[in-house]
Order: structure tokens, then C-alpha cells, then sequence
């Protein structure tokens, strides 16, 4: 089984903009079909509390012929057009669909931030973590999230084989950035997100990325689109994961970056697992 997950940064933008960014986003959607993934797995679609629009759905459809697809939108009291993510996922699958909400603090249950699959052998669950923010204004928030999500896939765990993805929003280790020393409280490298990473680990899953890879540098899921020589200077990070859990880890085949060009932000990952 193939899967790919990205966070596209405005999925509205990304299919119906005219912009030099937008034409970026269109070819790294079109590597990712390229692929012809079995389960696609966007975040930050960013659109409105009705979900994809009509001609949202009918592009969709022509670039991704028998698909499904699956959304969660940012709802009140959240933010409008925030946050938001969605599946896509071949028609001759029949998973079923969950919206889980955690009991996260302030708003973040409303944000549109998780979408779970359930298959008859294992779980399929995809996140968009919430950013600590400037100033980490947000961080004592993020502490919050990140335990009850870690108790979240846990008690998925005591079910069925899980398969977690999505923008985690943390750069686990110092090989995992390429400025760890400037980066000490930036949100995403925090020790407080670092450890509460490590211990979603330590609760039963596995990073398929460093499974497969080791102990590699200089591979990265994002760059930071506000300096313009991130991607050129390959100043990176990785924060966009596929997790399996522990007992399954030796069902990965592949999981990796794939190319999104020159476009700065995040790139989408692939994971290839074999079930059989």
C-alpha cells in the first residue's frame, strides 16, 4: 500500500489561484498523483465550514479519477477558513471515517485538525498539530494537545495496528533541523514539543522515516517560505511524520520525501507499507 501526506497550505489556493505559488503547488500536486498513491492525506486545506466547494470537488476528480474523498473543516467558536484537513482515498476502499476530537484545550477540537480511517486490520489517522506559535503564546496549549493525543493513539493502539501522519509541528531531534542551535525556543524545536514527541514514541510507535533511513541528515519536510534561500541553503526541518506502531515497523518498505521542486514550505512524504 502506498500513501502520501502533505500539507498544502491552502488547498483553495492550490487548485484555483492564478499565482507563481499556486503553479508550485499544481506541480507538486501532480507529482503526488504522479504516484498514484492508494490514501492521500492533506492538512491545512484551509477552507470554509461547507467543506470543498463544487468546482473544488470537480477538480479534485479530474486530477484524482476514483477517489473518495473525506474532509474536516475549521468550525465556531475556531477560526474560519483555518486549519482543516482531508482524505482522499481509492474508491475500491471501504474504510470508515471518524472525526475524533481529544479534548484539547481552547479551540483546537473545532480546528478541523484530525481525520481517522478505520480498515479492518488496522487505523489510519492523520493530524495537523497545533503550532506553539510566536512567542510561543501557545505552548502551554501544545503541552496539553500532545498528551491527549499520545492517549489517543494509544487507545487506537489497544485495537488495531496504527498508521499516524501529518505536520506534527517539532523537529524531534537536533538531525532533524539544520540550525538546531538557533532554533533552541523556536516553536517546533522547543524541549517541551521535543519530549512531548519522544514520548509519544516511547507510548508505542515508530518513526518510519528513521526506521527505514537511520540516522541521515540533511533531509527535510519544510522550509520556511519567509526566507527566500531556505530551500536554496537547504535550511530545513522535518516535521511531517508517517508513525506505525512498534509491533508493525517491519511492515514499512519506503518512507521518504518526495520532490515538491522549488517550492518552499512542506513537501509531501510517502510511506509504503506491506500489510501482506
Amino acid at each position: 500500500m502506498k500513501l502520501i501526506s502533505w500539507n498544502i497550505d491552502s488547498l483553495n489556493a492550490a487548485l484555483t489561484s492564478d499565482s507563481a505559488r499556486a503553479e508550485l503547488s499544481r506541480d507538486a500536486l501532480n507529482t503526488v498523483a504522479g504516484e498514484n498513491p492508494d490514501i492521500i492525506a492533506i492538512q491545512e486545506t484551509k477552507l470554509s465550514a461547507k467543506g470543498p466547494t463544487k468546482k473544488h470537488v470537480e477538480i479534485l476528480a479530474a486530477q484524482f479519477p476514483d477517489y473518495e474523498i473525506v474532509w474536516r473543516s475549521s468550525n465556531e467558536p475556531a477560526r474560519k477558513g483555518y486549519a482543516g484537513t482531508m482524505f482522499l482515498y481509492k474508491n475500491h476502499l471501504t474504510p470508515k471515517a471518524s472525526f475524533p476530537e481529544i479534548g484539547g484545550p481552547a479551540t483546537m477540537d473545532f480546528e478541523g485538525r484530525m481525520i481517522t480511517l478505520e480498515f479492518d486490520d488496522f487505523y489510519l489517522t492523520q493530524v495537523y498539530t497545533p503550532n506553539s506559535g510566536s512567542e510561543l503564546v501557545r505552548l502551554s496549549e501544545r503541552q496539553i494537545w500532545d498528551e491527549k493525543y499520545k492517549e489517543y493513539l494509544a487507545s487506537l493502539d489497544q485495537e488495531k495496528v496504527v498508521l499516524a501522519t501529518g505536520d506534527f509541528n517539532v523537529a524531534h531531534k537536533e538531525i532533524d533541523i539544520a540550525h538546531p542551535d538557533r532554533n533552541r525556543r523556536s516553536a517546533g524545536f522547543t524541549d517541551e514539543e521535543r519530549k512531548g514527541f519522544t514520548n509519544l514514541l516511547s507510548a508505542g510507535f515508530t518513526d518510519t522515516f528513521r526506521h527505514v533511513n537511520g540516522d541521515v541528515t540533511g533531509v527535510y519536510s519544510w522550509w520556511n517560505q519567509r526566507a527566500k534561500t531556505s530551500k536554496i541553503n537547504n535550511s530545513g526541518w522535518r516535521i511531517d511524520y508517517w508513525l506505525i506502531s512498534d509491533r508493525a515497523k517491519d511492515k514499512v518498505v519506503k518512507s521518504e520525501m518526495l520532490s515538491s521542486g522549488t517550492r518552499q514550505d512542506h513537501t509531501p512524504i510517502l510511506l509504503e507499507v506491506d500489510f501482506n
